[in-house]
């Protein structure tokens, strides 16, 4: 079967809303975009759990530690998850982190600015939580099998943490002013990264058009952003805080609220390595890789000495 024929029963099943599996013909440039797609998702779920685990020790009572310690647990979890799913597009791990350590690879621009009091925990669960959660919900329909199941249970989670970083801001802004005001410079600092999460305008997004075809993409760059918005607003407004954008109003005739213009040019500085805390970031980030080389040694050790004891007593039976 030539490759025209292959190409068109692969785009045809996936026309369908088929899933492609792991052992499925593929395009190469479909195997490429999900390996750069995937373990971008899986790097910025390792790195993001620099800027809240910094907090861990410091946060104010043991019930916030604990469930932020659960949450940075998770957010490990999920770059496991997804470390996997790639791995079963042909790629070694090693080989994806080493990319990440060296500055070939990128992960989210957002984990490149600092959590400077309590309250960047809570905006960090409700904006950057919450817009990865409108990101990832459509990629539990995405198109490769591994990828969409892999993210039904990571959004699960997502739901949770955004919950709780609510639930913070929310308890900040029923305290004194001071607390009040910590939660309002929070959400000045953070409400632009997070829409800038979504990616460059759709007529910036060169590889989208093609995503969307092969539906690893479910809705585009812009589509999302204004989700959030019209989502995110609401909510800014029982808590009794104001979004940072003065042209922000509600377009009665489009059903959708207007926001002002994204600096762009920060968000491809921050991308080419020049954000507040890229080189911190990296430089955690190898230090507990290399930390942890020991842990890692030690569970393979593990594996292969039961491996062995399995044949030795499958060889006996």
């Amino acid at each position: 079967m030539n490759e025209l024929t292959l190409e068109q029963e692969f785009q045809a099943k996936i026309d369908a809303d088929l899933k492609i599996e792991p052992k499925d013909w593929m395009p190469d440039a479909y195997r490429k975009t999900l390996i750069r797609q995937i373990s971008q998702h899986a790097h910025s779920e390792i790195v993001g759990m620099l800027p809240e685990g910094n907090w861990i020790s410091r946060a104010p009572s043991l019930r916030r530690k604990v469930a932020l310690l659960a949450k940075v647990q998770d957010e490990g979890g999920h770059g496991l998850y997804l470390y996997s799913a790639t791995e079963t597009l042909g790629i070694d791990r090693e080989e994806l982190i080493e990319d990440l350590h060296s500055g070939k690879a990128k992960y989210s621009s957002i984990f490149n600015y600092p959590s400077l009091n309590w309250a960047d925990i809570g905006a960090i669960g409700w904006l950057v939580d919450g817009a990865a959660i409108m990101n990832q919900v459509a990629l539990c329909r995405t198109s490769y099998g591994p990828y969409a199941r892999a993210m039904v249970r990571i959004c699960k989670e997502e739901s949770f943490h955004q919950r709780q970083g609510y639930e913070i801001l929310l308890s900040l802004c029923r305290g004194t002013e001071v607390q009040k005001r910590m939660a309002q410079d929070a959400i000045n600092r953070w409400w632009w990264p997070s829409l800038m999460m979504f990616g460059p305008p759709d007529t910036d997004s060169p590889n989208s058009e093609q995503s969307m075809k092969w539906r690893i993409k479910r809705q585009s760059n812009d589509e999302l952003r204004q989700r959030f918005i019209d989502m995110t607003v609401p909510q800014a407004d029982f808590l009794g805080l104001v979004v940072p954008d003065p042209q922000l109003k509600w377009n009665e005739e489009r059903g959708h609220y207007d926001f002002g213009p994204i600096d762009w040019e920060e968000f491809r500085n921050v991308l080419k390595g020049n954000g507040q805390c890229n080189r911190q970031r990296m430089k955690d980030r190898i230090k507990a890789h290399e930390e942890g080389a020991w842990v890692r040694e030690a569970a393979m050790a593990y594996a292969e000495k039961r491996s062995r004891r399995q044949e030795q007593v499958s060889s006996v039976a």
